[in-house]
């Protein structure tokens, strides 16, 4: 009989104060260049593979049994030991050192999720200043990555083990503009109750992942890509342009992306419309008018664009 086993501890919460900074180039989308990382909070999953666990299916024996719990207390405690900035670079370094610590595991995937916290804006010596100390959680959009990490020969890499597929994402998009897209000349048919919009408001909600050409780039700082650059991108190509539908929108999120980042193999979204159905508008304005949330279902598209 053919098996194949994983097991794990998923949505381990962990709060490390004082990581490394990161440091990044600058891009002109964006003001980003990178974070103090005086809280670096992260959603952290590991997935273990290996048929070494197959006993304590078939027969009850947990004698090679790594206990979820102690995975947990594994990753909380040697979150203190990482001594990079990135969630890429602790997703690395907890993979390696699960399987240096436990050769049981032949494989493991690790996956994580920002928490994202805001810096309080506090008076300083020149007007209003990010605080070092205080922070506030938001629920908007966040990073997240996922690894996935095989044994390998111990003088190849460090700890004999190295990761062999690496997806970065931003995941939780939600983009609102109230003026400047449109949507018409589509199928008209029997079924067609749509009515064509020259102007609409377009309220999107989306997640996006990518791929680089060479691993080894996202898991250090110097081609690094960071979400926060990916997410400035997508806010400033939807705020300039004037899109005919959503396809059209994220062809050009996708363009935008890997022309600034040639160390980018491939960009992926998926995305809904929930635009607002419009309840009335103000009698001799073009301007005033009032919206309502749509009920599901939403429209879904997706794109997947590899550079050349």
């Amino acid at each position: 009989m053919k098996t194949q086993i994983s097991y794990g501890k998923f949505n381990i919460s962990l709060h490390r104060t004082y990581a490394a900074p990161l440091e990044v180039k600058a891009i002109p989308e964006s003001e980003f260049v990178g974070r103090n990382n005086n809280l670096f909070a992260v959603d952290v999953s590991v997935e273990v593979f290996g048929n070494n666990f197959l006993p304590a299916y078939t027969h009850g024996d947990n004698s090679m049994v790594v206990a979820t719990d102690s995975m947990k207390n594994f990753i909380l405690k040697e979150s203190a030991n990482f001594t990079g900035c990135t969630l890429e670079g602790l997703l690395e370094f907890l993979g390696k050192s699960f399987l240096a610590t436990y050769p049981q595991m032949e494989s493991l995937r690790m996956m994580g999720r920002e928490l994202p916290f805001l810096a309080a804006r506090v008076p300083g010596k020149n007007g209003f200043e990010n605080s070092d100390l205080l922070h506030y959680p938001t629920n908007g959009d966040a990073a997240t990555a996922s690894l996935y990490l095989e044994r390998g020969s111990a003088d190849s890499n460090r700890n004999g083990s190295q990761v062999i597929d690496l997806e970065c994402g931003r995941e939780g998009f939600q983009l609102l503009k109230i003026t400047g897209s449109s949507f018409a000349a589509f199928v008209r048919d029997d079924y067609t109750t749509l009515p064509e919009l020259k102007d609409r408001p377009l309220f999107i909600h989306m997640d996006l992942n990518w791929h680089y050409s060479s691993i080894p780039d996202g898991l250090g700082v110097e081609k690094y890509v960071p979400s926060e650059q990916i997410a400035d991108i997508c806010r400033v190509i939807f705020h300039e342009f004037n899109s005919k539908s959503i396809q059209e929108l994220v062809y050009k999120f996708g363009e935008r992306i890997l022309e600034r980042f040639p160390q980018l193999e491939s960009v992926s979204f998926e995305a809904q419309n929930h635009t607002w159905d419009k309840a009335t508008e103000l009698e001799g304005s073009d301007k005033v008018k009032v919206f309502w949330e749509p009920k599901v279902p939403y429209g879904y598209i997706s794109l997947t664009m590899t550079r050349d």
